[in-house]
């Protein structure tokens, strides 16, 4: 059978459990999702040292060849990914990625970075039509000792302050050129290995530095500050200054300037995000999330179309997210195999697990559930995972002029023989 028999033939099978899956379809096209650079060069950025340590409670693990090394590979990278992936896209961007030249003055260090350090991610974004989101980078940098926005040195907390004073600038200026909001994420790996003797001392500083840091001026309807939490990293494995209950905890006590960021690799393993969303979006009217996935701790594999990630997209949907409650972006960094796939795949398994949400009959399923029809649900639900949803991918993965699943891995190799194997 052709491909749009096979369509036609989905979509027909669809309509008799009432979705309309064109409807679906075109929906999905407009919900951009934020494609994170640092997966093209394993969190390494443009402002250190190239061969420098990850630090902050963070880690890569691989030497897979090929990875980017210049702005401009860097770019090269991200639109071969852009062409196979489907749907409305924005960039994702860590400060550390800014770009330093002659026309705008060379290296500065993070604390004055200025919005003409991202020119260039301006251009590339203008000329594609992206929006961009932003992060200030409190990581890999010789001024965290080890600690950042919740260090005691007065001399080192005041430099990680004027570091996200100034991504707020950034955010604004991201924000005005690009005519999309624009997502600022304020996370740190501040902690201790061991035992603390204090822990509310960092979390009081910590608490200050954000509030110094949201005091510059901004406008919340452009640029959206987050706070994300985490469980623990590598070499803060006892404590984290920037818990969920203190993220989550500032984020509602400041509702007018900022939002929360959950991470579904951030919290304790039996813990799900998908069931945090519609907690949240109870309280919030507007939530931010990274999507990974976490192997036994916070490890950012790529995503994949696994249960998790279908839930996160179900409860997005249900809960009326696609209609800009909720932010989407994607955070992993995997250096043990081809990053261009590596960033495919988890952006191609976010947009299809988001579609299996649209084409799913929610209401009828939330009316079988309000009415107790508890079996019925059951085999409804059961039933739902055998429809032939890969046909109507497709056709979506067509209409966004992309390559099918099956038709694109080609590209990559392609790409890796005549430019990666090259670097």
């Amino acid at each position: 059978m052709a491909s749009k028999e096979r369509f036609e033939s989905a979509k027909e099978c669809y309509a008799g459990i009432g979705v309309d899956v064109q409807k679906a379809m075109d929906k999905l096209k407009t919900v951009p999702i934020s494609l994170h650079c640092w997966q093209g060069d394993d969190v390494r950025g443009f402002d250190q040292k190239s061969d420098g340590p990850l630090t902050g409670g963070i880690q890569t693990t691989g030497n897979y060849p090929g990875r980017a090394r210049t702005p401009e590979e860097l770019m090269a990278d991200i639109d071969k990914v852009l062409s196979l992936c489907p749907g409305a896209k924005k960039l994702n961007l860590h400060a550390s990625y800014a770009i330093f030249d002659e026309e705008n003055g060379g290296w500065v260090d993070r604390d004055k970075i200025e919005p003409k350090h991202f020119k260039k991610w301006v251009d590339f974004c203008k000329e594609r039509n992206l929006g961009c989101d932003f992060n200030p980078t409190f990581f890999s940098h010789p001024k965290c000792d080890p600690l950042t926005l919740s260090s005691p040195d007065e001399e080192t907390r005041k430099f990680w302050i004027e570091h996200g004073k100034a991504c707020i600038r950034i955010s604004q200026y991201l924000a005005e050129e690009l005519g999309q909001p624009c997502v600022m994420n304020i996370w740190t790996g501040d902690g201790y290995k061991d035992v603390p003797a204090d822990r509310k001392g960092p979390r009081e500083r910590y608490k200050d530095s954000i509030d110094q840091i949201l005091s510059e001026e901004y406008d919340f309807n452009l640029v959206k500050p987050c706070i994300e939490s985490k469980v623990f990293g590598i070499g803060v494995e006892a404590y984290t200054v920037g818990s969920s209950e203190f993220s989550l905890s500032y984020a509602a006590m400041n509702k007018d300037k900022c939002i929360p960021l959950m991470d579904n690799g951030h919290y304790h393993p039996t813990e799900v995000v998908s069931d945090k969303i519609p907690a949240l979006l109870t309280f919030f009217p507007e939530i931010a999330l990274h999507v990974t996935r976490g192997v036994r701790w916070d490890s950012d594999h790529v995503v994949l179309f696994d249960d998790e990630t279908k839930e996160i997209c179900k409860e997005i949907v249900r809960c009326g997210g696609l209609d800009g409650s909720v932010n989407i972006a994607l955070d992993y960094f995997d250096a043990s195999i081809n990053r261009i796939s590596a960033w495919a795949v988890g952006f191609r398994n976010v947009q299809k697990a988001l579609l299996l949400a649209l084409v799913t009959p929610n209401d009828d399923l939330k009316a079988l559930q309000d009415n107790s029809s508890f079996t019925e649900l059951m085999v409804k639900q059961e039933e739902l995972k055998t429809m032939p949803f890969g046909d109507i991918w497709d056709e979506y993965c067509r209409q966004c002029n992309v390559a099918v699943d099956g038709e694109w891995f080609d590209d990559i190799l392609a790409y890796e023989r005549d430019i990666l194997a090259e670097r």
